[in-house]
C-alpha cells in the first residue's frame, strides 16, 4: 500500500511540475519598415522586450505602405513606420489607437563616386534631383510605396518635376532599401536612402558616396530630409489583436531605458547613432 501511495504522490508531483512549467511566450506581430530591420536596430533591442514580457516578436519588415496595410487588415498588432501624414490618417480612420513619437534620423541622397550629375555638396535635395533629371543620370527609386518612396516623390515635386518621372533613366524597382542601395551601387545610380540603412551597409557599397546631406545629421542643411518614426497599436476592434502586449511594447519602446539603447546604437561602429530617440518620456527628462 505504501509503495502505491509513493507512486501516486510521485505522479502528482510530475503533473504539478508540468502544469507549473515555463509559460509559452505570447506572440506580438510587428509590421515595420525595412530600415529598422536592415540597420540592425531591431536585432539589438528586441531581445530585451522578449525577455521582459515573455514574448516572441514576429517582425514583418516591409515598406511603410505595406506595413500600414497589414495594420488596416488586422494582420499586425502594432506598426512602427515613418510617413507622418499616413500615420495620422491611420489613427484618424480608426485603424490605430494612438501614435507615439519614437525616434528620428534623416534622408540623404547617395550616388556614384564620379557624380555624373555634379550634385555632390548641394544643400537642397530638390536642386540635386533637378540636376539628375537635367543630365538624365540613372536614378534608382524604391518604387514600393514605402516612407522613403513617399519622401522621394515629394522631393521630385519640390523640384518642379513629376513625382514619378517615368523615363528611361528612372528605375522604379519595387524593392526594399537594402536591395535598392545594392542596385545603385552596381549600376552607377543615384538614390534616396535613410542615413541609418546607408551607414549600416556602407562597407558593402564601394561605388556609392553621400551627395546631399553631409556625413552626419548635423551637417544636413535640408530640413525637408528630417525622418521621424512613430509607433501605433492596431485597433483591437479588428479582432485577434494582442492589444495588451501591443500597448506594453509601445510603453517599453518609448521608455527612457529603451530610448537610451536607441541613442547608443551605431556609435561604436559608425561614429554616430543610426537613430535619435524622440519619445515624450525621453524629451521630458
Amino acid at each position: 500500500m505504501l509503495k502505491y501511495l509513493r507512486i501516486l504522490l510521485l505522479g502528482t508531483a510530475v503533473l504539478l511540475l508540468v502544469a507549473c512549467g515555463p509559460k509559452e511566450p505570447e506572440v506580438l506581430r510587428l509590421a515595420t519598415t525595412t530600415s529598422t530591420d536592415d540597420s540592425g536596430l531591431l536585432d539589438a533591442i528586441l531581445p530585451d522586450f522578449e525577455e521582459q514580457f515573455n514574448a516572441q516578436v514576429d517582425v514583418v519588415a516591409v515598406g511603410t505602405g505595406a506595413a500600414i496595410e497589414l495594420g488596416e487588415a488586422g494582420d499586425a498588432d502594432v506598426i512602427l513606420v515613418h510617413a507622418r501624414s499616413r500615420e495620422d490618417a491611420f489613427v484618424a480612420d480608426g485603424h490605430g489607437t494612438e501614435r507615439s513619437d519614437v525616434m528620428y534620423n534623416d534622408f540623404i541622397i547617395v550616388g556614384p563616386v564620379d557624380d555624373p550629375a555634379g550634385v555632390q555638396g548641394m544643400e537642397l535635395a530638390s536642386d540635386a534631383l533637378a540636376a539628375i533629371a537635367a543630365t538624365e543620370s540613372t536614378f534608382a527609386s524604391r518604387g514600393d510605396d514605402s516612407g522613403t518612396h513617399s519622401k522621394e516623390r515629394s522631393l521630385w515635386e519640390a523640384a518642379g518635376l513629376p513625382s514619378d518621372p517615368g523615363t528611361e533613366w528612372y528605375k522604379s524597382l519595387g524593392q526594399g532599401m537594402g536591395d535598392t542601395l545594392r542596385f545603385a551601387d552596381e549600376s552607377g545610380a543615384y538614390t534616396i536612402t535613410d542615413r541609418g540603412t546607408f551607414l549600416s551597409q556602407r562597407d558593402n557599397l564601394p561605388n556609392l558616396a553621400i551627395m546631399v546631406g553631409g556625413e552626419s545629421i548635423d551637417e544636413n542643411a535640408d530640413l525637408s530630409l528630417y525622418n521621424p518614426y512613430g509607433v501605433i497599436p492596431v485597433n483591437p476592434d479588428k479582432g485577434n489583436i494582442n492589444n495588451e502586449l501591443a500597448n506594453s511594447f509601445v510603453e517599453w519602446l518609448t521608455s527612457v531605458e529603451t530610448q537610451s539603447k536607441i541613442a547608443e546604437f551605431g556609435i561604436d561602429t559608425y561614429g554616430q547613432p543610426l537613430f535619435y530617440p524622440d519619445s515624450q518620456a525621453w524629451r521630458d527628462q
